[in-house]
């Protein structure tokens, strides 16, 4: 009965309807708020938003000043983890070297090893470009993980080099030498990282999103960081002879 009353009062003013809407009116420092949601599979979400905000920005018009748009959730993290990285990358980069030099306290022996890092990431890339997967944060995770690993390799050659230097070799013959006398450490450094990393690589349980890019990225780097020392190592060492002589310690 009272409904009823309601309604008759109300018909004076407006037409009453019963219709379909939203449950809840959500609302944000005083303004309503609408959330669209969607989940980007198969392609990085970097390229999915910058087509997403174009589409909207040629079909959808919106009043000036009242209505605005954000770029929320993942792609936020994404933005912030972005803006993390250009710390975290350089920082690490610095301190490689800076332990690098305070190993052989020689500039060129410093920068010998670290041509290692820019090796193992072309490994990296290749890695993901054959599993066809997109760069990712847990990707740039893994390259920042796969520097560390990859100058280990250089490490073990540059360092037996220098042990036949000093013993009386010339260049070239400790340079053959420590290829092959040092073939199997650098190989079980190798065989070590990538196989630690195997199970994440082709992991397909909660959380293998994440897992699989930083685990191919680093089992990529790895193998293309060994093929490098073994063959572009020794070749650096011959064409920089001249220096190698000079640096040499007594």
């Amino acid at each position: 009965m009272s409904r009823f009353v309601l309604r008759a009062a109300l018909s004076g003013l407006a037409d009453v309807d019963v219709t379909q809407g939203p449950s809840t009116i959500t609302r944000e420092w005083g303004q309503r708020r609408i959330t669209i949601t969607c989940n980007v599979r198969g392609r990085d979400l970097g390229g999915f938003v910058a087509e997403a905000r174009q589409a909207v920005a040629d079909q959808v018009s919106m009043p000036p000043g009242r209505y605005h748009l954000e770029w929320g959730g993942q792609f936020e993290n994404l933005q912030r983890a972005r803006a993390r990285l250009l710390i975290v990358v350089p920082a690490s980069f610095l301190s490689i070297f800076g332990l690098l030099y305070l190993t052989y306290r020689n500039v060129a022996d410093a920068v010998r090893v670290f041509t290692g890092i820019p090796f193992a990431w072309v490994g990296g890339l290749v890695a993901l470009w054959l599993r066809d997967m997109p760069f990712s944060i847990s990707a740039a995770v893994g390259f920042i993980a796969l520097s560390g690993v990859a100058v280990l390799d250089d490490m073990i050659l540059v360092s037996y080099i220098r042990q036949l230097r000093k013993r009386g070799q010339s260049l070239d013959e400790a340079v053959e030498g420590a290829a092959l006398t040092r073939l199997r450490p650098v190989l079980m450094t190798t065989l070590v990282a990538s196989l630690g990393f195997l199970p994440m690589a082709f992991s397909t349980g909660m959380g293998a999103e994440v897992q699989r890019p930083l685990a191919t990225v680093v089992i990529g780097g790895v193998i293309g960081a060994m093929v490098m020392s073994l063959l572009v190592l020794r070749v650096l060492y011959v064409v920089f002879q001249g220096r190698d002589v000079a640096s040499v310690e007594a």
